[in-house]
């Protein structure tokens, strides 16, 4: 499941919103459309990588041998550990309190589109089982750098996440469960960019994994301010400028649809541009269903000095 989402979602993101910038406008001033075009790769880069590493933290928690012994009881080292992620290794320290589990990133290309280097270490209080409900796992990203292979670009990754299994349940179990909730919180996620400049995000999204003829997974953001509701990445981007991120309706990928995306909306708010991509339409521009094969579609709709649609597969 998570290798075939890890190839598909940051993929679809950036050209999403990448389109906005790269199809050219007479009428919008030079540096807008490439300041818009490099601030919309940085969000769904950032946003797409630290799902993934969610993605890690859940396919290691979820491993046999580490779930068998529920990550409290101490076990032999198993060189299975360094299989469970394609590109790194993993460690598991049960004696320490917190606990914790060592995801060591080490610049394999398994998934053919970037590399990544530096470690994530999971930490959960000694005693806790991540089965239960309001279960509380820390991820601690440490100069995790994540390059790019088409244009060797990269950014690199500090700070913490807190995930919280909201229901409890663990996703091998989720056909019989039937749904588990997760909350991502993050208000120190610190990004390096490939030009050096560092500026500090924060991140609040929900998760819910159900099982409908295969897993469906569903994100949105959870982070309210006094305008906008539903913000799952906020901050300020490379050039100084304020933004918020918000998932308008959820973003929907489906195992039934061979792990695609399906549907959603996504609005990126800048002071001087505005962004709206909608997910899962036909090439008329209007909602489609599975089964997943050919092309879907999404409506770009941007408004500057005045509003621009296209509708293009992805």
């Amino acid at each position: 499941m998570k290798k075939s989402i890890s190839f598909l979602f940051p993929i679809i993101t950036a050209c999403v919103l990448l389109t906005v910038s790269c199809k050219k406008n007479g009428d919008m001033p030079a540096d807008t459309q490439e300041n818009l075009q490099v601030q919309s790769d940085d969000q769904s880069r950032v946003a797409s990588e630290t799902d993934l590493v969610a993605d890690d933290a859940n396919v290691v928690m979820n491993h046999a041998s580490i779930n068998q012994y529920d990550f409290n009881t101490p076990v032999a080292v198993d060189s299975s550990y360094n299989n469970i992620v394609c590109d790194a290794t993993v460690t598991v320290d049960t004696m320490s309190n917190p606990k914790t589990i060592t995801i060591t990133y080490n610049g394999a290309i398994c998934m053919g589109n970037r590399s990544r280097t530096g470690a994530v270490v999971l930490s959960m209080a000694k005693g806790m089982h991540w089965g239960d409900k309001d279960a509380v796992l820390t991820i601690n990203l440490q100069n995790l750098k994540i390059k790019r292979l088409s244009d060797n670009k990269s950014i690199t990754l500090n700070g913490t996440k807190v995930i919280t299994n909201v229901t409890g349940g663990r996703l091998i179990n989720l056909p019989n469960v039937g749904t588990i909730t997760h909350t991502i919180i993050s208000t120190n996620m610190s990004i390096t960019f490939d030009d050096g400049r560092q500026r500090t995000w924060q991140v609040a999204k929900q998760r819910m994994f159900t099982y409908n003829n295969g897993v469906v997974i569903s994100t949105t953001g959870i982070h309210n301010d006094a305008t906008h509701q539903g913000i799952s990445e906020w901050g300020m981007n490379r050039f100084g400028r304020t933004f918020v991120s918000v998932i308008t309706q959820p973003i929907v990928i489906r195992q039934d649809c061979a792990f695609r995306l399906v549907s959603g909306q996504v609005k990126l708010i800048r002071p001087d541009v505005t962004t709206v991509a909608t997910f899962g339409l036909d090439a008329n521009g209007n909602a489609t269903t599975c089964p997943g094969t050919g092309s879907y579609y999404f409506k770009l709709v941007w408004t500057a000095d005045k509003t621009y649609t296209v509708i293009l597969p992805y």
